[in-house]
């Protein structure tokens, strides 16, 4: 496997076959790992820096980009060039400013000495949305920890993951480091050959499809998975309408909506919804009539499942397949109002596609709530955001909404999974915590794919008194 091919050489695999191929993928994974395991810091960096280089590279970012939309039919090329780029170098960046290997933390106070070691063998399992930006993001966090990764991809992405896989073991070999460190299958993607994979594996980490979160968890082996998103985004009576606007056209368009970090709902003040509608039309959204909703709602949705002739596609294309008039069709993303949330009514949920559910909210409170119900109905624990001047708006749906992220004034898409305007670190896998059913509440990182050992010292006894402890308690209810 040390040249791994790219496409038409995949063969089929059955389920007796697979746990006899998947432990030869591991144990080539745990041989690298063994010469990989006297790396240190600068030479686990290198490493590093060997993945984010073979996907930022201009020409093969632009690559691959053109070979995911071709392959998959999702998304725009200019998008995903941006993304392999900028989410490869801004993760590059977070990574080269930390400490993974030996001694991480001290805290002579206490007595405590913390190291970093490996986790082990991950398999990652990977979205079509993302064939080439998320494997190379878990890559890079694995590596940083000192461990190897086996990248599971998905059925319609599959050539250019394994072709991004095979640019990452050239760069990994170029500096003079087993290619094995990242492998990827040289079979046809299977729910067999994924579920071996996940069984054999040290740690499963899991981006796009919830069947595949769900799985990962079921596998006996620990597991890191992602939830959906449905972001609500509110814009209150004292935002800049303008700029608002402009951010969330510039959120939603991208890559055609596939991200789960895009707007699906904004739920807009009353006293300045007409001049938000307005601001949003100006920057190329286009309001459909209220009597095309239940045809937008039948096109977008058949038998039961989201329309794979719209999601992801480009705005001509959408406004084609969901039936707009001709005005329709030089705009850039589609806006439909709507009043319930839940089963009963479709829109209130994750859509993937160019079309923005509007919800009008009697005040700020009353906006809040929506929020919550959309979230409560689809995307618990992901992430809202807020269009405002007022920040103790801000504070309030931060502190009122079960999400992992609550962005201020943001093109949320761009912002979500870290920016260089923000705090959050870049990543292509957001954990929405058990609100979502997740494990992590963060932005996935290397911290989750490294484990701790502590050396533990004696210090002077810290042993308070029983008066100190429950004087406070005792007084106020006795003993």
């Amino acid at each position: 496997m040390s040249a791994q091919p790219v496409s038409s050489t995949l063969a089929a695999i059955t389920s007796e076959e697979s746990a006899e191929y998947v432990a030869m993928l591991v144990s080539r994974a745990r041989k690298a790992m063994l010469e990989f395991a006297r790396a240190d810091q600068q030479r686990v960096d290198e490493a590093v820096a060997a993945l984010a280089w073979s996907l930022y590279k201009p020409e093969n970012a632009q690559r691959l980009a053109r070979r995911a939309v071709e392959s998959t039919g999702l998304g725009r090329v200019d998008s995903k060039v941006i993304k392999n780029q900028r989410k490869t170098f801004g993760a590059l960046r977070d990574l080269l400013r930390v400490k993974s290997v030996g001694i991480v933390e001290e805290l002579p106070e206490k007595g405590l000495v913390k190291y970093a070691k490996p986790v082990g063998v991950v398999a990652a399992v990977t979205p079509s949305t993302n064939p080439s930006a998320t494997p190379v993001n878990k890559a890079m966090f694995a590596i940083k920890g000192r461990n190897a990764i086996i990248v599971v991809p998905s059925p319609s992405g599959y050539e250019v993951t394994n072709e991004t896989v095979a640019l990452m073991r050239a760069e990994l070999k170029k500096i003079g480091l087993p290619p094995d460190l990242v492998q990827s299958p040289d079979r046809e993607p299977s729910k067999a050959l994924t579920a071996e994979l996940m069984r054999q594996a040290d740690l499963v980490v899991v981006t796009g499809s919830q069947n595949n979160v769900r799985a990962a968890y079921r596998s006996g082996t620990p597991a890191i998975g992602v939830g959906a998103g449905n972001v609500p985004v509110i814009i209150d009576e004292s935002a800049e309408l303008d700029d608002a606007a402009e951010k969330i056209r510039i959120s939603k368009t991208f890559d055609n909506a596939t991200s789960c970090s895009s707007e699906n709902s904004l739920v807009i003040a009353d006293s300045i919804y007409d001049r938000a509608l307005t601001a949003l039309k100006k920057a190329g959204g286009y309001l459909v009539a209220p009597a095309a909703k239940s045809t937008i709602e039948a096109r977008l949705w058949q038998n039961g499942k989201l329309n794979r002739q719209v999601i992801a596609r480009d705005a001509d294309i959408v406004a084609e397949e969901l039936g707009l008039e001709a005005a329709a069709h030089t705009a850039q993303f589609f806006m439909v109002e709507e009043k319930g949330i839940g089963h009963a009514h479709p829109l209130s949920g994750e859509k993937l596609s160019l079309v923005l559910t509007i919800y009008r909210a009697r005040d700020f409170d009353d906006a809040c709530r929506i929020v919550r119900d959309i979230l409560d109905y689809e995307g618990r624990g992901h992430s809202c955001g807020i269009h405002t001047q007022n920040m103790a708006h801000a504070t309030q749906l931060a502190e009122t909404t079960d999400v992992v992220r609550v962005l201020v004034n943001q093109a949320h898409t761009m912002g979500n999974g870290g920016s260089f305007d923000n705090g959050l670190n870049f990543t292509l896998s957001m954990g929405c915590g058990t609100w979502g059913k997740n494990s992590i509440s963060e932005n996935l990182n290397y911290r989750n794919f490294l484990n701790f050992t502590y050396l533990v010292k004696t210090i002077p006894p810290d042993e308070p008194s029983e008066e100190e402890l429950f004087g406070a308690y005792w007084q106020r209810y006795g003993k």
